[in-house]
């Protein structure tokens, strides 16, 4: 340690590393502070840095627990940064296109007001600024953005860059100053069971894409999500045991999914095999243009053909005919992979009713062909 006077001091390490120390007392007693390692601190800015510091001591301030509070708001994320941690933290268990909308839809209405702040700065008043003109005008997005907020300051909270006992600034206390909206269920736009048979025909009879066409009846016909239609792959299909495997990365719970292929079923696939190698290689479903035929694309198809529903409701349509045609709750629900809600219930629920559920499929097939046994359909032309 060499003096320089005034409580300064140049320090060499054994390792041969130097810095700039400062002995001082305060807070009742004697204290160090590190001013920074030399050369990147001069002797001439060290001493400029003890007189700040010994001036602040003369004020009755604490300039080590100054350096302490400025290093923790160093490290208080912003609000568009603790948002995507948590965005980080979660699309393992989300669907690739859930975690890109909820990025995107905070970034949109929440980043231009409080992206850029610390998240222990942003209070009740900024998250209202941003849900009060949508609360009225887009109901369900706002909320949807509210949840968003609510659980990126959850997890800012539960990583100690809020203030002890802090409320979430888009938890219950914002209600008072938010209209209530009633509760209303957006559900997807659905046919009645019975239009679907000739919504098919009119699809199959258009001058779309064969495989477009093809995607859309497999939907139909095997009730699954737009997406894991679309994202099919060969290697994903059991042709002799009629049985497709969705893999549990590509499904909404999380679990793998077995489908039963109705005779129907097996025909669309037999028409789509000419289509293999081509852009789309390994996809059951290729696009014309690109590898994977878009959600977009499927619903021009309903569009141009004036049907007025969206891929997804052929699942509530099939539901609603298994619901007028008698078939068994716990079979329509395990058709359409649906989650068992009732804890205690799902912890004995280990069956898939593959069995009985290929049977329920049958049907249905035989329902949208209008007649006893399935129809092959021809996809070339």
């Amino acid at each position: 340690m060499f003096p320089d006077g005034g409580g300064l001091y140049f320090r060499v390490a054994k390792g041969g590393s130097m810095q700039w120390m400062l002995r001082a007392t305060f807070g009742g007693r004697r204290r160090e502070m590190g001013l920074g390692a030399y050369p990147a601190v001069s002797l001439a800015k060290a001493r400029e840095k003890r007189l700040a510091i010994l001036a602040a001591i003369a004020d009755g301030r604490d300039p080590l627990a100054e350096k302490r509070e400025a290093q923790r708001k160093a490290d208080v994320p912003t609000f568009r940064e603790a948002a995507r941690q948590y965005h980080a933290a979660n699309l393992p268990r989300w669907s690739a296109k859930h975690g890109k909308q909820w990025i995107e839809t905070l970034e949109k209405y929440a980043g231009p007001v409080i992206g850029d702040r610390p998240v222990n700065e942003i209070g009740r008043g900024d998250v209202l600024d941003i849900l009060a003109p949508i609360w009225t005008e887009k109901p369900a997005q706002a909320r949807k953005v509210r949840a968003s907020i609510k659980a990126v300051f959850g997890w800012a909270d539960a990583h100690g860059h809020i203030g002890e006992n802090a409320p979430n600034p888009a938890g219950e206390k914002a209600d008072g100053a938010l209209r209530k909206m009633p509760a209303v269920a957006a559900h997807m736009k659905a046919l009645p069971y019975r239009d679907v048979p000739d919504a098919l025909d009119r699809i199959e009879a258009s001058k779309a894409w064969p495989m477009t066409k093809a995607c859309l009846r497999f939907i139909v016909l095997t009730a699954v999500r737009g997406g894991e239609a679309r994202g099919a792959t060969w290697d994903e299909i059991d042709l002799d045991a009629a049985t497709w495997t969705i893999p549990a990365a590509r499904m909404k719970a999380r679990r793998d999914h077995r489908v039963p292929l109705s005779p129907a079923a097996l025909a669309v696939l037999e028409g789509c095999k000419a289509f293999r190698g081509g852009k789309g290689s390994g996809l059951v479903f290729p696009s014309s243009r690109a590898a994977r035929i878009g959600d977009s694309t499927l619903q021009k198809l309903l569009r141009t053909n004036r049907i007025d529903c969206v891929p997804h409701g052929f699942r509530s349509s099939f539901r609603d005919w298994c619901g007028e045609t008698g078939k068994p709750w716990d079979v329509a629900e395990a058709a359409l992979a649906h989650t068992v809600q009732n804890s205690t219930a799902a912890a004995y629920y280990r069956t898939d009713l593959l069995e009985r559920r290929r049977a329920v499929m049958a049907d249905w097939a035989r329902f949208l062909d209008g007649e006893a046994g399935a129809k092959v359909v021809r996809l070339h032309g």
